[in-house]
C-alpha cells in the first residue's frame, strides 16, 4: 500500500475527528478513503460540478450551516456497506 501525507487546517481535521468520534469510521485514514471511493464512483468532477450548481441555484442559506450539516450528516450516514 502506497501512503500518502496531507496538511489540514485544523476546522478539517476537527472535522474528521468528529465523525470518527460518531462512530461511522474507524480512523481518519478510514474517513479519506471512503469520501475517496465516493468521488471515484460518483464520476470525480461532473459529480462535484452537479454539487456546486445545485448549491448555486438554491439560493442563500439562513440557518447556521454546521447546523444544518449536522442534520444531513443524521438523516443520511455514511453507507458503510
Amino acid at each position: 500500500m502506497t501512503e500518502l501525507t496531507i496538511s489540514l487546517p485544523p476546522v478539517l481535521k476537527q472535522w474528521i475527528d468528529e465523525r470518527v468520534a460518531q462512530g461511522l469510521y474507524a480512523d481518519a485514514t478510514d474517513y479519506v478513503r471512503d469520501l475517496l471511493r465516493r468521488d471515484q464512483a460518483a464520476g470525480g468532477d461532473a459529480w462535484l460540478q452537479a454539487e456546486i450548481d445545485e448549491g448555486l441555484k438554491s439560493g442563500r442559506l439562513n440557518e447556521n450551516p454546521k447546523d444544518v450539516l449536522r442534520q444531513i450528516v443524521t438523516q443520511y450516514p455514511a453507507d458503510r456497506g
